[in-house]
């Protein structure tokens, strides 16, 4: 079972496919089963690399509080630890914020960028409703599965939970294999909180991809907006119908990141 090293903590990741790299970067409270869905996809044209943030899966806990730029500084030592000099970098969520930092701290590493669901923080973010921060507030209180059922309104888009809750009970099912503690809970969203990269965006070289769905409740999709707007020739895909969650709701978005990433295979 592969792991890298970063600093003092060893990072759990694993490995995919063939083809040029893409590193999969998920989101809060996710382990690396949770990225079924787009590993699968992807896997027949790249080398995916998906990993255990800290304090998630097979990792190791972190005792203290951590940024940003800290947990991208674990998916640089994972690519070092596959082998890889550059990859692209599929970011999702809170996995968004930290490509967007490898994107600027890493930039020779980082070939094609892909921003899912996420915001750049800071004061020109939007922010999330005060209805949807009053729950997850609660959430990190229930236990776990309590807390996927529940978070699913605020999750997914209509027509899914209306029509494919097989999806849903799919993904809960991965996600439940290794559910986030109490303390992975409160760092996590203590380092998405503290995210800022909207005054830096600029500096961004990688041809840049942003994907959300139009009815992303946990992040506004007028934060795609403010991202495409703010990289220079970033790209963007909005999916009408979609939620937060957009793989699940929109089966073919990864199969448009696809598209993308061999677009700047070279």
């Amino acid at each position: 079972m592969p792991f890298a090293n970063s600093g003092p903590l060893r990072v759990h990741y694993e490995s995919a496919g063939r083809g040029p790299a893409v590193l999969l970067i998920l989101g809060q409270g996710m382990s690396v089963e949770a990225g079924w869905r787009t590993i699968e996809r992807l896997a027949p044209q790249f080398r995916v690399l998906a990993f255990d943030h800290r304090d998630m899966g097979l990792s190791d806990r972190s005792p203290w509080p951590y940024l940003v730029p800290q947990m991208a500084r674990d998916a640089v030592a994972v690519l070092d630890a596959a082998g890889e000099e550059r990859a692209h970098v599929y970011g999702i969520s809170l996995g968004g914020m930290v490509a967007q930092e490898m994107a600027l701290r890493y930039r020779d590493r980082v070939q094609g960028l892909v921003l899912g669901a996420t915001t750049p923080g800071g004061p020109r973010a939007i922010p999330q409703d005060p209805q949807v921060l009053t729950f997850f507030a609660r959430a990190g209180a229930m236990g776990a599965e309590e807390a996927a059922w529940a978070a699913v309104p605020y999750s997914y888009g209509q027509q899914t939970r209306r029509s494919h809750g097989d999806r849903i009970a799919q993904d809960i099912a991965r996600r439940l294999q290794h559910p986030p503690d109490a303390l992975a809970y409160l760092h996590q969203v203590a380092a998405a909180a503290a995210h800022s990269t909207h005054g830096r965006l600029g500096a961004i070289v990688a041809p840049t991809l942003v994907v959300h769905g139009g009815q992303d409740m946990l992040q506004s999709p007028k934060n795609a907006y403010v991202l495409t707007e703010a990289i220079p020739g970033a790209e963007l895909q909005l999916w009408p119908e979609a939620g937060h969650l957009y793989v699940t709701d929109e089966p073919e978005a990864d199969g448009d990141v696809a598209r993308f990433l061999e677009r700047h295979s070279g």
